[in-house]
């Protein structure tokens, strides 16, 4: 494995693993009022367009990370169409 193969699975654990804390806050609090819905689009968009160009390379970190950014955005949307208001 190249060290820009490696480079590339770690800054994808950090980016990518930041969007596990904001995650799990949603559900866990049921209240997502203060995330933004452009914010979610704009993120699946990009990461849609990574994971395609991804594909087209064939670069694996890339093709891995945002796969999994991909499903937390969405799942992140999930919860912004669920919880967005804030109410309880």
């Amino acid at each position: 494995m190249t060290i820009g193969a490696i480079l590339g699975l770690v800054a994808g654990l950090f980016t990518t693993g930041s969007l596990i804390p904001q995650v799990i806050q949603v559900f866990k609090n049921k209240s997502a009022g203060d995330i933004s819905l452009l914010f979610n689009l704009m993120f699946l968009g990009g990461g849609l367009l990574w994971l395609s160009y991804g594909i087209l390379d064939k670069l694996v970190p890339v093709i891995i990370w945002n796969t999994l950014a991909t499903f937390l955005i969405v799942l992140l949307l999930i919860g912004k169409l669920k919880y967005g208001t804030g109410k309880r």
